[in-house]
């Protein structure tokens, strides 16, 4: 059916994260994409400020990409990856340990980041066990963190919305405080001064619960999903601090993060704080197909291998995907790293992040404007809720943006952006200078 169709029937498609009623009263449809730009379905071009959903940072379909594509697909449409293999998969699994500057030891490949989020808790509390440590089962998130949809990733989230309609969800769970601080940091370039000692409040989790119980800790080095909220100096030093003096596991969600967003391989290179697991998605495959990973450190993976649990030749972990390591989407990461490489695009992002900051913290004074954050090439404007409407401000914004030919993203009351990091100083300068022009008309 030809996209532009007027008749196309939406009925059928329950949309994921969307208000359903109000899309399919007026939708938006995209046909095609090229470099930093869509193409809607009536022939508008929309300047891509959130790198699709935070993955495609390469941006949109670059020819080695989508050539790494059709020459494996006529090749091996795919392979299964329990008790069998395929080159690739090791070969892409080697370039990811490189990318990561050998800060990880080895990879465990899953689809998406919920995949990935549920995978590094199920690690985590499975590494406990085979030590001979079972006790530890606990698991600490943060209020308003993402970790995607699956049910120990909403366990651990703190998102009231996306918790609130499935249960008890898991047990042995508890929340640290988040960080945003709207009185003391707003206006904040880059990490905030104050916050450091939220940290702490893990110390108290840990005399609440003591540490014998808790398995580890997962945070979003920068929470994405929930409006961007950059941690305060020194908050992921002492978060990684309490973790080693009580033998707790921390898991860095990189899935937002990851892949050049920060201007690093991952948050972990930018911070200089080494978490023991990290889960990553998105960017891996530039959103070409899905994939994702999870990066573990060599005692995590030894700890299986060495263990009693496991007879000779029986399986040490029991868990895994049927499209784990997909031949496709081995493919699409790879030439994805390439290009990440060749085309030099985490240097980019590192050169081009002190004039996004300029640009985005040009909006201060704006109309309705609360508070700015950046970091790397992330932004988020949050702005005056309108009463007894939270949200609806930044949802109209959402709108004239799209219809203007600007595509954002919006949580709650926050604008959020998060370019292809192709991006150039005049999209950079156009993206904001449109946002300027929708905050000064709208009430």
């Amino acid at each position: 059916m030809n996209l532009s169709d007027a008749n196309l029937d939406l009925s059928a498609f329950w949309m994921p994260f969307t208000a359903n009623k109000d899309f399919k009263a007026s939708p938006r449809l995209l046909r095609s994409a090229s470099g930093m730009y869509y193409q809607s379905v009536d022939g508008r071009q929309i300047l891509d400020g959130t790198a699709g959903l935070w993955c495609v940072n390469a941006g949109h379909c670059v020819p080695r990409i989508v050539a790494a594509i059709r020459q494996v697909v006529d090749e091996l449409d795919y392979a299964p990856s329990f008790q069998m293999g395929h080159p690739s998969a090791f070969t892409l699994a080697s370039r990811l340990i490189e990318f990561a500057n050998h800060r990880f030891d080895k990879v465990f490949y899953t689809n998406s980041g919920s995949e990935s989020v549920d995978t590094a808790l199920k690690m985590a509390l499975a590494y406990h066990r085979v030590r001979g440590d079972a006790a530890r089962t606990r698991l600490i998130g943060r209020e308003r963190g993402y970790h995607g949809v699956g049910f120990g990733g909403i366990s651990v989230g703190g998102i009231v919305s996306n918790r609130k309609y499935f249960g008890p969800l898991l047990s042995g769970v508890d929340h640290m405080p988040h960080t945003h601080d709207l009185k003391r940091n707003a206006f904040s370039r880059g990490q905030p001064e104050h916050g450091a000692e939220l940290a702490d409040e893990l110390e108290r989790i840990v005399t609440l619960h003591d540490a014998s119980t808790i398995a580890a800790v997962i945070v979003e080095p920068v929470a994405g999903s929930t409006g961007v909220l950059v941690p305060p100096k020194g908050y992921l030093e002492r978060l990684r601090a309490i973790c080693d003096r009580h033998g707790i596991l921390l898991i860095f969600d990189e899935v937002i993060t990851g892949y050049g967003r920060l201007g690093t391989p991952f948050a972990t290179d930018f911070f200089n704080v080494e978490p023991d697991i990290i889960a990553t998605a998105k960017g891996l495959s530039n959103g070409a197909v899905p994939m994702g990973a999870v990066l573990v450190k060599e005692h995590i993976y030894e700890a299986f291998m060495s263990g009693s649990h496991a007879p000779a030749g029986g399986i040490e972990l029991f868990h895994g995907y049927t499209y784990s390591g997909h031949p496709l989407a081995c493919a699409a990461a790879m030439a994805t790293l390439d290009e990440y490489r060749e085309a030099k695009l985490l240097e980019n992002a590192r050169n081009l992040a002190p004039y996004w900051e300029e640009a985005l913290h040009r909006l201060e004074g704006a109309p309705w404007v609360v508070d700015l954050r950046n970091l790397g090439l992330i932004g988020a404007i949050e702005l005056e809720p309108r009463a007894k409407t939270p949200g609806a401000r930044a949802a109209e914004v959402f709108r004239r943006a799209f219809d203007a030919g600007l595509m954002v993203r919006y949580t709650g009351e926050t604008i959020a952006l998060s370019p292809p990091l192709i991006i150039e100083k005049s999209q950079i300068d156009q993206i904001f200078s449109m946002l300027g022009e929708i905050l000064r008309s709208i009430s």
